[in-house]
């Protein structure tokens, strides 16, 4: 017969098992606790700390700073190789940079490509592009990839429609605008704060983009590097509602960086914030301060400028904003503008015009841009560039691409297009490796003097839209 004494009985059994869960929950709180160690502290908020993982699969390095200014040569690690910057971002608005194969970006220089999320919502929808395996694979690019947010858009539909102004104004520009105002009844986006309801530039149908939205569409895209949705200003706006947009933005940013984070549990892909404030420092300082706490992995630039203060912009955010994140200057692509943009210390630029004003015939030499359509050009049987080294200016003459240009003809618009692509790959790289060689200062004026030189010539309009 048992001992009843060593019978365990009902109540002791509840009391070794209370013992086992206060075991379990101090090895918990324990747990908790070293993982809220991997907390810091930055301006006041709290950042958890970059994964392992996402490490492995981005990070920026500074290679060099400019002295005495913001400018800087370091090196992006995506998942798709390295990009040395400062670089120029080819665009490929639908997967493909017009009229050019990924082989002739490889062979010209290009490091990488910007696709954009509008387009590739319409055409051919972002979920044929998942099922392609992301944009890049479809489009036969094994290299680094970007892709914009389109926000952009919402500006080219709503606040822009009508008023004849791109992203950048001139002084006139805006005073004009100040004294007359712009008629905003007939865009065709109109933006709340969950998002922005527009119409299709294809067939006038009526689609919604909401931050979580523009995530998951660009999760589908596949890039390398993506950007939270912003609301990007006329540069006619007036403060208020600059400051309207800006706080937005911040809004806009937190969900992106919410919903990302959802779907990008393997951290897989670097998500971008864009600074916004328009031409006001006070709003620029701002967004730059708040998006700078923000658990970014890099930030672009964005929004409207006046081309007469765009330097001092662009100084105030950078100076404001983690050095140790990649700063993309978003749809900038004229010389000028680059050149001011490295010095105060952004990483990337992206703008369509090399391919865009290209298809038309115009092209970029050191002597200042040309319109190879022009008469005398026909009997010039000498390169668009003697000292290029592209494709293009290797193998034909002025007066081939001034016929093919005046005939329609499709291959001359690849062959100017590719020049003009080469072109502006090879100034940031030449650019790049002026800062490494400690002589930015004098390979800037000697190119501005030359490329500026013609009366007449001044920055173009911009035509970056994407």
């Amino acid at each position: 017969m048992m001992n009843p004494f060593l019978t365990p009985s009902i109540s002791s059994k509840i009391v070794f098992f209370k013992f086992l869960m206060f075991i379990f929950v101090t090895n918990l709180a324990k747990r908790g606790r070293e993982l809220s160690s991997a907390l810091y502290k930055n301006n006041n908020k709290y950042t958890l700390l970059m994964s392992e993982n996402k490490k492995k699969h981005f990070s920026f390095t500074i290679k060099k700073k400019m002295e005495g200014k913001l400018g800087r040569v370091g090196e992006i690690q995506t998942p798709h190789g390295k990009i040395q910057t400062p670089a120029f971002v080819s665009v490929g608005t639908k997967a493909n940079v017009k009229g050019l194969t990924p082989e002739m970006l490889k062979d010209l220089g290009a490091q990488v490509v910007l696709a954009n999320t509008y387009h590739l919502y319409f055409q051919p929808g972002d979920e044929i592009v998942k099922k392609a395996g992301g944009f890049a694979k479809m489009m036969h690019w094994d290299g680094p990839t970007m892709t914009d947010s389109g926000g952009f858009q919402v500006f080219s539909l709503g606040e822009a429609f009508g008023t004849g102004v791109s992203k950048v104004a001139s002084g006139e520009d805006i005073i004009v605008s100040e004294r007359k105002g712009y008629d905003k009844s007939q865009k065709f986006a109109h933006i709340d704060e969950e998002g922005v309801t527009f119409k299709s530039h294809l067939d006038g149908s009526m689609h919604r983009f909401t931050p979580e939205k523009s995530m998951e569409i660009q999760w589908n895209l596949g890039a390398d590097m993506i950007f939270a949705f912003d609301e990007c200003t006329s540069p006619l706006a007036p403060h208020d509602y600059q400051k309207e947009a800006m706080e937005r933005t911040h809004r806009w940013a937190e969900r992106s960086l919410k919903r990302h984070n959802e779907l990008d549990r393997e951290n897989v892909q670097a998500l971008f914030g864009v600074v916004q404030g328009g031409r006001f420092r006070d709003l620029r300082e701002e967004s730059a301060r708040v998006l700078g706490a923000m658990d970014f992995d890099g930030y672009g630039i964005g929004g409207s400028f006046n081309k007469d203060d765009m330097a001092e912009v662009v100084a105030w955010v950078n100076a404001l904003l983690p050095e140790e994140k990649p700063r993309h200057m978003l749809g900038i692509g004229e010389p000028l503008d680059i050149f001011m943009g490295v010095e105060n210390g952004c990483d990337l630029f992206d703008c369509v015009s090399p391919t865009r004003v290209g298809r038309h015939g115009r092209v970029y030499t050191y002597d200042g841009p040309v319109q190879i359509k022009n008469a005398k050009f026909k009997e010039d049987f000498t390169p668009l560039e003697k000292q290029c080294q592209c494709y293009t200016c290797q193998n034909y003459s002025r007066a081939y691409l001034h016929h093919l240009i005046r005939s329609k003809e499709i291959l001359g618009q690849t062959l100017i297009s590719l020049h003009n692509l080469h072109f502006m790959v090879k100034l940031v790289d030449d650019i790049r490796i002026s800062i490494e060689n400690g002589n930015f200062e004098d390979f800037k004026n000697a190119f501005i003097a030359r490329y500026y030189q013609k009366k007449g010539v001044k920055r173009e309009e911009n035509t970056c839209d994407r």
